[in-house]
């Protein structure tokens, strides 16, 4: 499955490649500075995000882009969490322009993701964000992922303060 493309209302979700590596990286930190985390401690300072393509080639990671008319509008990825949680996986670095918000995408891709994960034998799925990120956070909870008090351990985001995670037991919401 890493090498399809997924038809989504006229988006293609596809496996990112090199050529994609300029555009999703302005996209985060577009997205980043909108929401007020164009800081350290988020996404905005990790040093792959210059290079998305070559990180998320790394074994038992995956990152997609969505693209509409050729134009690269977001994206989302997994990679293992990099702490004592071996089975895990971590959503990472999912962000939309603004074209691509509300038609249905977001529940796409995070569907892939899991399958994806699934597929990795991964059982579980952790994320962080922040709460002024109200629209992601609904649609994780949408998803089925559940909030968590703290921190599972050692992401590098000091800055987010909101935890979730779901058993990739459980079937998404169009599985």
């Amino acid at each position: 499955m890493q090498g399809v493309g997924l038809l989504v209302n006229s988006f293609d979700i596809r496996p990112i490649q090199d050529r994609d590596n300029g555009a999703i990286a302005q996209i985060i930190r577009q997205v980043l500075a909108e929401l007020g985390a164009a800081r350290p401690g988020f996404a905005w300072s990790d040093p792959e995000l210059d290079r998305m393509a070559t990180t998320y080639a790394q074994p038992n990671s995956r990152y997609f882009v969505i693209e509409k008319n050729g134009t690269v509008l977001g994206g989302g990825g997994i990679a293992p969490f990099a702490c004592e949680y071996p089975a895990t996986c971590e959503l990472q670095k999912m962000y939309f322009l603004p074209a691509a918000r509300g038609q249905g995408v977001g529940t796409a891709l995070i569907n892939r993701l899991l399958t994806t994960a699934r597929q990795l034998q991964y059982q579980r799925c952790y994320l962080e964000t922040l709460n002024t990120m109200t629209r992601a956070i609904r649609l994780y909870e949408r998803m089925g992922f559940t909030r968590l008090p703290q921190a599972l351990g050692c992401s590098g985001h000091t800055a987010c303060n909101r935890f979730y995670w779901r058993p990739l037991t459980l079937p998404s919401s169009s599985d």
